[in-house]
């Protein structure tokens, strides 16, 4: 049986996450402990160390923003100018790009910017995807690799030191007091938590003929070239209160676009915008962990006071864990020709990754479908 959080409705299954004795998830307390910040001396701090790293010649750059065209990377890029700073916007552009993302993105230069998108081999990167979805059931594996390689590189390239993240997801959330209580993004954290699953990108040289030069986008920078340029990441989220609907609002004002209404298994129409194979990521993460995107949402909105508990409830039974047809009117089995897998191969590794003690079951142990192809959950609370 899951177990859930007492506040919000995140189960134990999520990775990182830990319960304590009041059956309070660390996300839940992470966010509380945000009342006693002082923000404002925090504002200060950032004002100050954005100060150290601007360009003295005014000859480059001052900092780089990691952007997909999404909000909060809109946010980030407003938040830049509007303290006065030059940034050089890096995009690692994304293998299954929608119309409204790349529109976002086209948007983001709009806002008065120097950008950069290195688009890594497509070829290399249909391997990548398919082997990150049968070998730990990621499709978005190569993806969530390459957002954060990507911009160190171009740190390096462009001998741009100082890198301004969004937030930290371990505190938003939930993962280790040390790692969600950490303002900067290094090595480590992207070891630790930067979506490797265990799978790192040394293991792929000679898999499926990849040669070690088909990987250059995903391999971190070495420590020598890191210590050269000084590179240093910084979250935002620990310096300004971090909140994705405030950050749509201010995205939105400067053009941000979004869709009419919610995606496939959430509750916004804001986020996830740009790939047509984010509904299998968040599929498999419902099938591994029991929980989908609308959970992460409704425990976001529950922590600001949004929504009740009972709310949320009844709003991630519906929406989570549906069966990605399509997304963003792309028809999925159009998504997988990418990948060259058939809907039944798909299907096949849908069962291999699912956690089958959290859902139902016939009596022989397989799993039950109904005629959408939807799973049931065994329990949404602790007390069912």
């Amino acid at each position: 049986m899951l177990t859930y959080c007492k506040k919000c409705v995140m189960p134990s299954t999520k990775p990182d996450l830990l319960l304590d004795q009041a059956g309070v998830c660390n996300a839940c307390r992470s966010y509380e402990k945000r009342s006693a910040v002082d923000w404002a001396a925090r504002k200060l701090e950032l004002v100050r160390i954005l100060e150290k790293y601007q360009s003295k010649s005014g000859l480059n750059w001052d900092c780089i923003v990691p952007v997909s065209g999404g909000k909060d990377s809109t946010y980030q890029v407003v938040a830049m100018l509007s303290l006065g700073l030059n940034p050089l916007c890096v995009t690692s552009s994304t293998c299954d790009l929608s119309d409204i993302g790349r529109r976002n993105i086209e948007n983001i230069k709009k806002l008065g910017v120097d950008y950069v998108e290195i688009s890594p081999n497509p070829v290399v990167r249909a391997k990548l995807n398919r082997i990150g979805l049968t070998q730990v059931g990621d499709i978005s594996w190569p993806e969530h690799v390459g957002i954060f390689t990507i911009p160190v590189r171009a740190a390096v390239q462009f001998n741009v030191p100082l890198i301004i993240w969004g937030e930290n997801s371990q505190n938003e959330y939930g993962g280790p007091a040390s790692a969600s209580e950490n303002n900067e993004l290094n090595r480590s954290w992207l070891e630790e938590f930067g979506g490797l699953l265990g799978l790192r990108v040394s293991d792929l040289i000679g898999y499926e003929g990849l040669r070690e030069k088909d990987l250059i986008p995903y391999f971190y920078p070495s420590d020598e070239e890191l210590k050269r340029v000084g590179v240093t990441g910084l979250f935002l989220g620990h310096y300004i209160p971090w909140d994705g609907l405030a950050n749509t609002l201010v995205a939105q004002a400067y053009g941000f676009e979004v869709p009419p209404h919610p995606t496939l298994g959430s509750m916004v129409n804001y986020e996830n915008l740009d790939n047509h194979q984010v509904a299998i990521h968040e599929y498999f993460k419902f099938l591994k962990f029991g929980f989908g995107r609308a959970t992460d949402h409704a425990c976001l909105h529950i922590r600001r006071g949004r929504l009740t508990r009972e709310v949320a409830l009844n709003i991630v039974k519906r929406l989570d864990g549906q069966f990605p047809w399509e997304y963003l009117g792309k028809p999925l089995v159009d998504t997988l020709k990418g990948i060259d897998m058939t809907l039944d191969q798909f299907i096949k590794v849908c069962d291999k990754f699912t956690n089958k003690k959290i859902f139902k079951r016939d009596d022989s142990g397989n799993l039950i479908r109904d005629d959408k192809g939807n799973l049931t959950k065994l329990n949404y609370d602790n007390v069912e």
